[in-house]
């Protein structure tokens, strides 16, 4: 029963990456046949995910009141009625509705998910779940494609909500099998009582938000400007940058599956200490200007070093903070990494524009340098229940 259970949850996370990355690829084509200035996609991200970090500080409560399994099954169906609501949005109106069924879904689950695979399953369960998530994000730029050489961003939407209800059908029809399995394994929900006043004295946890916001704001930069940079900085077209963004994400992916085989030998602290330091050489690979196909390899390594942290920080937060706190530990660190996948890109846009793309290198220098920094004083603090 764990084990299909376990399956289950791995779908859930393939329709949480489906909405992230399809309205990138899709914003050109709505940009155009709406009549807005680019920047008017950033307004979209915004109220996506200040959603998103709402619903993850709601989701301890929301847990505790409905169960783990309840808003894995709601928020995928909220995710779906998104989806499809973008599919018939007439007008930039009309997406902002349906972008809070989107940011508000996704963060609960996101939460949710989160907390009960690290609480129930081993660390390898907890990267395969993430690279679940990778085959979503991968996933849904490739519909998309396929809709805009039709010239229909919509049908993209469409078939993207229709594949998010079939795993809204899929959550809700396992409901049964978490209660089954929750007897089996005799699991309880209880979360702890205590406020967010209690939760920021612990010791470590302001520590594990910043990890998580450097480690988000790296990837979230790293995949949404470096396409630029490639193209205005190292002079690359825009077709062979769009490919080393391809690279990118495959290093992620292909860093948390390699993480999930390697957590049966290492501990998540030694995987995330391998990954840091993948990390240096990255970023000088990525600001070479001489070899512009090296900042391919660079992309990957970032991908791979830095893919890992995340699945691997998560499984650790219920034996650093404990099972009871667990959730609402995870629900401030979801938001902690949703405020840097809100700020981070949208800053170095910014600084780009006032500036130039050549700023690129130097924004991965400080995000990775409050990664580092973030995960020292992590690995000072004292873990509750080894």
């Amino acid at each position: 029963m764990a084990t299909l259970l376990l399956i289950v949850i791995f779908i859930d996370f393939i329709g949480l990456g489906i909405p992230d990355s399809l309205f990138g690829a899709a914003w050109p084509a709505i940009n155009y046949d709406f009549g807005l200035p680019i920047s008017a996609a950033n307004a979209v991200t915004v109220t996506m995910t200040v959603c998103s970090i709402i619903s993850s500080l709601m989701s301890a409560k929301l847990t505790e009141r409905f169960s783990t399994s309840k808003i894995a099954a709601v928020s995928t169906a909220l995710t779906a009625v998104g989806l499809f609501g973008f599919s018939i949005s007439k007008n930039i109106y009309m997406m902002f509705f349906f972008t809070l069924f989107l940011g508000f879904g996704a963060g609960a689950i996101d939460a949710a998910l989160n907390n009960y695979v690290a609480v129930h399953y081993k660390a390898s369960h907890m990267n395969f779940l993430h690279c679940f998530y990778g085959i979503g994000v991968t996933l849904s730029p490739y519909i998309m494609s396929l809709a805009l050489k039709n010239r229909s961003w919509e049908s993209g939407y469409r078939w993207a909500s229709i594949i998010q209800l079939v795993i809204s059908v899929i959550a809700f029809a396992s409901l049964p099998l978490w209660q089954k399995n929750g007897i089996l394994s005799g699991v309880s929900e209880e979360n702890s009582k205590s406020s967010f006043a209690e939760l920021i004295k612990l010791p470590g946890v302001k520590s594990t938000w910043l990890v998580l916001f450097g480690s988000c704001s790296l990837e979230y930069v790293s995949g949404t400007w470096a396409s630029s940079f490639l193209v205005n900085s190292r002079g690359l077209t825009a077709d062979k940058a769009a490919l080393f963004i391809t690279v990118y994400y495959g290093g992620m992916a292909f860093g948390r599956f390699l993480s999930g085989i390697l957590s049966t030998k290492l501990k998540p602290q030694q995987i995330i200490a391998i990954g840091t330091i993948l990390i240096i050489p990255a970023i000088a690979l990525v600001s070479q200007p001489f070899v512009p196909f090296l900042c391919a390899a660079g992309l990957f390594l970032i991908g791979l070093g830095n893919g890992p942290l995340y699945p691997n920080m998560v499984h650790l937060t219920p034996i650093r903070f404990g099972k009871k706190m667990s959730q609402m530990v995870m629900g401030s660190q979801m938001a902690a990494a949703y405020i840097g996948i809100l700020s981070m890109p949208a800053l170095t846009g910014f600084l780009a524009q006032k500036f130039s793309t050549d700023i690129f290198p130097y924004c991965l220098i400080i995000l990775y340098g409050i990664m580092i920094i973030s995960l020292i004083f992590t690995r000072k603090s004292k873990i509750v229940n080894e």
